[in-house]
């Protein structure tokens, strides 16, 4: 049926296309060569500011385009922008690379740089930062802009091309008038690929078409930066919520990619001649984390939130999911993941021996009275649910008192604001977010109202240190201290360094290894 919806639009799709400014991208006089991918979950949110989600983002990689962005070693380079200058301590000038061109035509101009960044600013971990220290983004003329600073920001270049979501994705002028939390009248950017609506149904698929218009960069791509040249005409992004039918799909050659390959079918992948495995290392690894409440007794005392140290010992949870050692890093014990750049195990907590019986000899050690902990369980996905019940059976032979309250992810979130309903739950995040203090979830949102309510004066002075440092050395340093603090306060437990595979078709080539799906460079061979 999705197929034959495909067929009776595309007809009319150059006629739809036009009626909102988008020109037909598919070549007239040959075959069209397309790549089906299944993605983590269906793409409802279609503004790139509107949202947090990863899901989003991956979308807005693929359709928006960014001014910097981050390579495989995680530094930041340029990608709209072609040079930049700080003129002092508080101006900034950027100018842009020539031929950058909207989806409907019209250039990319510095006025659309000065609203997008405007719009973004107030939305994002990492634009917030930028907006606290800046005065203005002027645009000087059609090419160049400016921002004018309150206060000396070191962290301007990793603010505009960090990948923290949602990230400075620029947009035509008008469309950032749209208040965010209401529809975009159109999706129009000047990424390498076009969303075209005319072949969008909401629940079942969407198709995104080359942009014959887009200059890639001179540079090989490498990660988000360098050259984004796409090989494809079209790329179709299906909903197959069920990860068996993915499964089942891929390894049949009825779609090309999964994002995410079910832990528990990795074997059988693995052994098809036809699909590629791809595992990932360091900014592209999830890490797993117990979110602890501080308000909730008896995790108001430190003193017992230390104790899950001694028995959270960082492999258990990824063995239990079922991943090998090659999708795992067994025993990291850095707050900021291990293989990226701030790794530090300063101020580790972890003892020598991480057991369940050194986590009862620690317990006893406190003034824990038998008070019920109560564990929550995200039933929806695998590693929610897995990591959960670890917690629980480890707390369980430790000595707490303790309970499991299963629910789906959606109400999770939503409970997880009474302060008196839980005191821990599972989840994991990618190392994108979560390589970098000032994007960490569990760092960065230090004394904030949210949800754990974490509050620690040797985090905010780390925090400060970090994003006041003037070079990454500093920076290093400001990490360091803010591990120490993170440590002794916890504000959150891990509970493993972990890759969530993808998989395709072998007869695609040249894929970039990278957590966030990215589909230019690549080569079809069909």
């Amino acid at each position: 049926m999705r197929d034959l919806k495909a067929v009776l639009n595309l007809a009319a799709a150059a006629c739809i296309a036009a009626s909102v400014g988008v020109a037909s991208t598919l070549p007239a006089h040959a075959a069209t060569k397309s790549v089906t991918a299944v993605l983590e979950a269906e793409i409802v949110t279609l503004d790139p500011h509107g949202t947090s989600a990863y899901i989003t983002r991956t979308f807005g990689y693929m359709v928006f385009d960014t001014l910097f962005a981050m390579d495989s070693n995680g530094a930041i380079q340029p990608e709209m922008v072609d040079s930049w200058e700080q003129v002092d301590d508080l101006t900034w000038t950027f100018t842009l690379r020539d031929g950058l061109t909207f989806h409907d035509g019209t250039p990319v101009t510095a006025t659309d740089v000065a609203a997008s960044l405007k719009r973004w600013w107030s939305l994002s971990t990492m634009g917030r930062l930028l907006k606290a220290a800046a005065k203005d983004v002027v645009a000087k003329d059609d090419k160049t802009f400016e921002i004018q600073l309150a206060e000396p920001f070191p962290l301007m270049l990793t603010s505009l091309g960090h990948p923290n979501s949602p990230a400075p994705f620029i947009m035509p002028a008008r469309l950032t008038e749209t208040p965010v939390g209401q529809p975009l009248p159109e999706i129009i950017g000047s990424g390498p690929f076009v969303f075209d609506a005319s072949r969008h149904f909401p629940g079942d698929s969407m198709t995104l078409t080359r942009f014959e218009d887009y200059k890639p960069r001179d540079e090989p791509a490498d990660f988000l930066a360098g050259g984004k040249v796409v090989n494809i005409d079209e790329l179709k992004i299906e909903v197959i919520p069920d990860s068996m039918t993915a499964t089942t799909a891929l390894s049949a050659g009825e779609i090309d990619y999964i994002q995410y390959a079910p832990f528990d079918l990795l074997p059988i992948l693995e052994q098809d001649p036809n699909v590629t495995v791809m595992g990932f290392q360091g900014l592209n690894m999830f890490q797993g984390y117990y979110p602890l409440n501080w308000r909730n007794p008896p995790f108001d005392d430190p003193a017992i939130r230390r104790v899950l140290w001694n028995f959270v010992d960082q492999s258990s949870v990824p063995i239990a999911l079922g991943l090998s050692e090659e999708y795992m890093v067994p025993g990291c014990q850095s707050y900021f993941m291990c293989g990226t750049p701030y790794e530090t195990t300063a101020g580790s907590q972890f003892p020598d021996e991480i057991s369940v019986e050194a986590g009862r000899k620690a317990l006893a050690e406190t003034d824990y009275d038998g008070e019920e902990i109560v564990v929550f369980q995200g039933t929806d996905i695998e590693a929610l649910r897995v990591s959960s019940a670890v917690l629980y059976e480890w707390m369980r032979q430790v000595g707490f008192n303790v309970r499991i309250e299963a629910m789906d992810w959606a109400t999770l979130l939503s409970r997880r604001k009474n302060e008196n309903e839980w005191h821990a739950y599972g989840v994991h995040a990618l190392g994108l977010d979560l390589g970098n203090p000032l994007s960490h979830f569990w760092i960065a949102r230090n004394c904030v109202d949210f949800p754990g309510w974490f509050c620690d004066e040797g985090i905010t002075a780390g925090l400060d240190a970090f994003k006041e440092a003037p070079d990454d050395d500093g920076r290093k340093a400001a990490a360091a201290q803010i591990s120490e603090a993170a440590f002794e306060s916890v504000p959150a437990v891990m509970w493993g360094q972990f890759a969530q595979p993808a998989a395709y078709r072998s007869d695609i080539s040249n894929i970039i290894p990278s957590a966030i799906p990215l589909f230019w460079n690549l080569e079809v061979d069909r």
